[in-house]
């Protein structure tokens, strides 16, 4: 953001006018951070396509009833992600469970065109998120937006309405339960 590029906040003022170019710098801004983010939720690079989506088109509905606190709209962004990812494993959760009832079989993805590198990526990230689905749900959400997604301790202390403090806390214990494989923690660049 040069001195010249509006915040986050008046674009989304202009985009709560109406304004879909502003929305669309807004877009531009933080899609790759809230598609990193879906991606680290759901350790599928498809899935965080259409969860990054689904954010954009629910921040799109909602941009005149939702007010920016913060300088920021990455914060409030990646909880919209993190809800949506949420809704659709709920739904996919009812879906399966219905077909289990109806004795269909639940149907196989096809692997075939998927490259070899996005494969190793989301093998890595299932086995960080099995480890992670240990932690307590504070600890985790907190992991998620600041060590993963980049999020400053203060930002994500508002989007959790904790103090600071605790945030740096539920970090801290989260990375100690997982420092016993090094690995796990440091998977999942960024693309």
């Amino acid at each position: 953001m040069t001195t010249e590029d509006p915040d986050d906040r008046a674009l989304w003022s202009q985009a709560a006018e109406g304004g879909a170019h502003a929305f669309g710098v807004l877009f531009d801004r933080h899609a790759k951070a809230v598609y990193n983010h879906c991606f680290r939720l759901t350790a599928s690079w498809a899935e965080a396509e259409d969860h990054l989506q689904a954010t954009f088109l629910l921040a799109w509905r909602k941009r005149a009833d939702v007010r920016l606190e913060r300088e920021s709209a990455l914060p409030w962004l990646l909880t919209v992600a993190t809800n949506v990812v949420r809704n659709d494993q709920r739904s996919l959760t009812r879906r399966l469970r219905h077909l289990r009832r109806v004795g269909e079989e639940r149907p196989m993805p096809d692997h075939a065109d998927q490259v070899a590198e996005r494969l190793d990526d989301q093998l890595r990230m299932k086995a960080l998120l099995n480890a992670v689905a240990k932690l307590p749900r504070n600890e985790r959400e907190a992991l998620a937006l600041c060590v993963w997604s980049g999020v400053s301790y203060a930002d994500a202390a508002a989007v959790l309405g904790i103090t600071e403090g605790s945030v740096r806390a539920r970090v801290s214990k989260a990375k100690s339960k997982l420092q016993q494989d090094r690995e796990l923690v440091h998977t999942g660049e960024d693309r």
